[in-house]
C-alpha cells in the first residue's frame, strides 16, 4: 500500500547496517520501502532470484516477482505488505513468482520495520522457494498453480516443520499420498523413512501385525521376529492412508500408540519406544462415523489437530494443462499433443474421479489417437455442461474472446460451456458473426 506522509524510508547508513545483518542469512531476503520499492537484497536473494538482464534495486516488489502492474491486492492476491502495515507485525503467504528458473511457489514472510513513534519505515522479506511442488510441468511430485492448490499448499508448508499430526481430506483421486510425503519432505525428520500403510488394504486380523510387527511363534505362520510399520517408521512419517476404514478393534490401539508413543508386537511382553510424526487421510466423512459410533472420539480428536482439505479437481480445472504435461513427462500416460478444443472439454467436466479419473481418460484417449493427437472425440461422452456463466457475463465474455481471436468458433463454445449452436446465436444477437 502507498506510504502515508509521515513514514520515511531508511536512511543509507541504517540501510547498509541492515542489510550486513542480513547477509548473515542463508535464506533469499530483501529491503522494500513501504512504496513496495526493493532497496537492498542479500547475496542469497542475488544467487537465487536475480538476473543480470533484469534489475531489481528500484524497481517494485509486485513487478519483479509477479510481473504486475499493480500491487498484489489490486491484482486479486493477497498482499502480505498491505496485511504487515495494518497488524504493525509480520505477515506470511504462499505466492507463485517469476524466478530465473520460471515460475515457482515461494513462502513469503514479511517483517515490518518500526521506529520510535511506532511508524512503519520498511520492510525485510524472508522467501523460501516450496521445493516439494511445482508451478510447472514435473516428472514427481505435486503440480499446480490454482488458487485452490495453493490454499492448501500454504496448508502444508505452515505445518510441515510442527509435529503435531495432520488430517487430509478429500475425496479419493485428489492425491492425499502426494501431499503428505509433502509434508514429510518439507519437515525436520525429511532425512527419515516416509511410510505408508495402506488401511483399506487390510484384514483386521493382519492388521495389528503389520502396524506393531510381531514375534517368533506369535501366530501359526509366525516363524521369525517382524518389525512393523511403525518401528519402520523411526525417525520419520508414518502415513495412515485412509484411516476411516481402520476396525474399532484396532483403533483402540491406534489410540494408545498416539497417546504414549509406545508399542508392543503382537505376542511380545517388552514394551517399544515409538518415534514418527503422523499423517493420516481419509475420505470418509470422519465427524459423521464419530456420531454413529463407527469411529473412535477420542482417536479423532488426536488425528485431526491440523486437518487440510484437499480441493476437488473441478475446483483447479486451470490445472489440468499442468498436470496432462506431468503425466506425459512421467511415463504415465504416452507422449500426446491435445488439442484446444479438447483440452477445453477436460477443463469443462466435472471429474468425480479427481486426478486419478483424468489419467484414465487420458490413456483411454491415447488409444483412439493414431497420430497422437488428442481431439474431442477421443474423449468420453459426458454429459454437456450447464453454461458457465450468466446471461450478461455470457455476451461480455463471448466479445473477450472473440477480440482477442485466437480460439475458433468451437473451441470459444467449449470454454463457455455452450454448444456451438448456441454460441453462433449470441453471436448473431451481438452483431458479431
Amino acid at each position: 500500500m502507498p506510504s502515508t506522509p509521515n513514514e520515511t524510508t531508511p536512511q543509507p547508513p541504517q540501510l547498509r547496517a541492515l542489510v550486513s545483518y542480513l547477509e548473515h542469512e542463508a535464506q533469499p531476503m530483501i529491503v522494500l520501502d513501504p512504496d513496495y520499492n526493493i532497496l537492498a537484497a542479500n547475496t542469497a536473494y542475488q544467487r537465487q532470484f536475480g538476473r543480470a538482464d533484469r534489475p531489481y534495486l528500484g524497481h517494485k516488489c509486485y513487478r519483479v516477482s509477479h510481473h504486475y502492474d499493480l500491487p498484489c491486492d489490486q491484482a486479486g492476491e493477497h498482499c502480505p505488505m498491505k496485511r504487515a502495515f495494518e497488524l504493525k507485525g509480520p505477515d506470511r503467504v504462499l505466492h507463485i513468482h517469476h524466478t530465473p528458473r520460471g515460475p515457482e511457489h515461494v513462502d513469503v514472510e514479511l517483517r515490518p520495520i518500526l521506529d520510535g513513534d511506532d511508524r512503519v519505515v520498511a520492510y525485510v522479506e524472508r522467501l523460501t522457494t516450496v521445493k516439494h511442488a511445482s508451478a510447472r510441468a514435473s516428472r514427481d511430485g505435486l503440480v499446480g498453480r490454482s488458487a485452490a492448490f495453493n490454499t492448501a499448499l500454504e496448508a502444508v508448508q505452515r505445518v510441515s516443520r510442527a509435529q503435531l499430526p495432520v488430517l487430509l481430506l478429500g475425496e479419493s483421486g485428489t492425491g492425499k499420498e502426494l501431499f503428505a510425503r509433502a509434508v514429510h519432505e518439507a519437515s525436520d525428520r525429511r532425512e527419515g523413512p516416509f511410510v505408508v500403510v495402506d488401511c483399506s488394504g487390510l484384514p483386521e486380523t493382519l492388521f495389528e501385525s503389520e502396524l506393531f510387527g510381531h514375534e517368533k511363534g506369535a501366530f501359526t505362520g509366525a516363524h521369525g521376529r517382524k518389525p512393523g510399520l511403525v518401528e519402520t517408521a523411526a525417525g520419520g512419517t508414518l502415513f495412515l492412508d485412509e484411516i476411516g476404514d481402520v476396525p474399532l478393534g484396532i483403533q483402540v490401539k491406534l489410540l494408545r500408540l498416539i497417546e504414549s508413543g509406545t508399542f508392543r508386537r503382537v505376542g511380545a511382553t517388552e514394551t517399544q519406544q515409538a518415534d514418527f510424526r503422523l499423517v493420516a487421510a481419509t475420505h470418509k466423512p470422519l465427524q459423521q462415523m464419530v456420531a454413529d459410533g463407527w469411529f473412535r472420539q477420542d482417536l479423532y480428536y488426536r488425528i485431526a489437530a491440523f486437518p487440510i482439505l484437499l480441493p476437488p479437481l473441478r475446483d483447479r480445472a486451470d490445472d489440468i494443462p499442468l498436470l496432462v504435461d506431468s503425466f506425459i513427462q512421467r511415463g504415465s500416460v504416452q507422449r500426446i499433443t491435445v488439442q484446444p478444443s479438447a483440452m477445453a472439454r477436460l477443463q469443462a467436466h466435472d471429474w468425480p474421479g479427481n486426478i486419478r479419473e483424468l489419467r484414465n481418460v487420458l490413456e483411454r484417449a491415447r488409444l483412439f489417437a493414431d497420430d497422437g493427437i488428442v481431439r474431442p472425440e477421443h474423449l468420453p461422452d459426458w454429459p454437456a455442461q450447464p453454461p458457465a456463466f450468466d446471461a450478461p457475463d455470457l455476451d461480455q465474455e463471448i466479445r473477450r474472446l472473440v477480440a482477442q481471436g485466437r480460439l475458433s468458433r468451437r473451441d470459444m463454445a467449449a470454454r463457455l460451456g455452450i454448444s456451438e449452436r448456441t454460441f453462433y446465436r449470441r453471436l448473431k444477437a451481438l452483431g458479431l458473426s
